[in-house]
């Protein structure tokens, strides 16, 4: 199975989602944005979305340049009910999952099930 992805601000967070998704099995690398990333294939890239509606589109188009055949779940704190406008422009760049900070273990991995199953 091909690595996942973590593209995330904060370090503490970045490390909590590392040891979630490597405690299930999961192969991962993480990183924060604007750091070099380790060559290699992802199979799902988790990208931190920290403003939306400022700059979210186009930090989802610098993902998804990087990494063309992954799949993408975005995470923000800014995710609300009602952000519709954001969630065609995720669609449409080809984001799987939404999730709202905070999240849990389980949202994260039910999530992470539902886009690239479980891990092998």
């Amino acid at each position: 199975m091909s690595d996942i992805v973590i593209i995330e601000e904060d370090a503490l967070m970045r490390g909590l989602l590392v040891e979630w998704l490597s405690a299930e099995g999961y192969p991962v690398r993480a990183c924060a944005r604007g750091e070099p990333r380790e060559p290699g294939e992802a199979a799902l890239v988790i990208v931190d979305v920290v403003r939306p509606r400022q700059e979210g589109t186009q930090r989802l188009r610098e993902v998804r340049a990087a990494h063309p055949g992954a799949a993408l779940i975005a995470i923000s704190g800014q995710f609300r009910p009602g952000l519709g406008g954001y969630r065609a422009a995720a669609d449409a760049l080809g984001v799987r999952q939404m999730i709202a900070k905070p999240f849990s273990r389980s949202d994260l991995l039910t999530a992470v099930h539902r886009v690239i199953g479980p891990a092998r």
